[in-house]
């Protein structure tokens, strides 16, 4: 028997993303924002409250890099969500973090991350807190690539739990898409 909860923000996996900008003054921004994902072909949609400075820097720049949060960072990946940019103005490399400037969009990478989504801001309304951006560029860093291709277990991936509050660790390949279910 199933068990109601009623209207939540419950859906698994729920990516950790690390959205990065740059302030005014050109230094790095990034922020720990967990709703968001694929919004139509070549998009993202992430959800960035206005207060944040990561939005304020959105419209000031018009571009932005999400990276995947890893296990290995999950600490530095972790505080870049509850320090405030408008509070701390180091808070990425307090994190521990270093970046390297996109060569495809005016916005950081954060080089110890190592898969990184490079896009340009196509909309954002204050009202609902709602991005949208085109993905300019995908990079990866050779250390998780297998036969020229993103390999998620190398990836080391993690998944924010809502009802819990807890980071997850991708597990384990259960079937290849596309392909299982046309024994059906």
């Amino acid at each position: 028997m199933k068990v109601d909860f009623g209207k939540k923000t419950f859906l698994y996996p729920m990516p950790v993303l690390i959205i990065a900008t740059y302030n005014e003054d050109g230094s790095a921004n990034a922020m720990n924002a967990a709703w968001g994902g694929i919004h139509d072909t070549n998009q993202i949609g992430i959800c960035i409250a206005p207060e944040h400075k990561t939005a304020e820097n959105l419209m000031l720049k018009k571009a932005f890099t999400v990276s995947m949060a890893d296990s290995k960072h999950i600490a530095a990946c972790d505080y870049v969500g509850i320090a405030s940019g408008n509070e701390v103005s180091d808070k990425v490399s307090k994190a521990g973090f270093t970046v390297s400037k996109s060569k495809f969009v005016d916005a950081p990478v954060i080089n110890e991350l190592p898969m990184c989504l490079e896009c340009e801001v196509v909309s954002y309304d204050k009202e609902t807190g709602c991005m949208v951006g085109n993905i300019i560029n995908v990079s990866a860093d050779e250390s998780v690539l297998t036969d020229g291709k993103i390999d998620v277990k190398k990836l080391d991936a993690v998944t924010y739990d809502s009802v819990n509050h807890q980071y997850v660790k991708l597990g384990e390949i259960v079937a290849t898409a596309f392909s299982v279910g046309e024994s059906r």
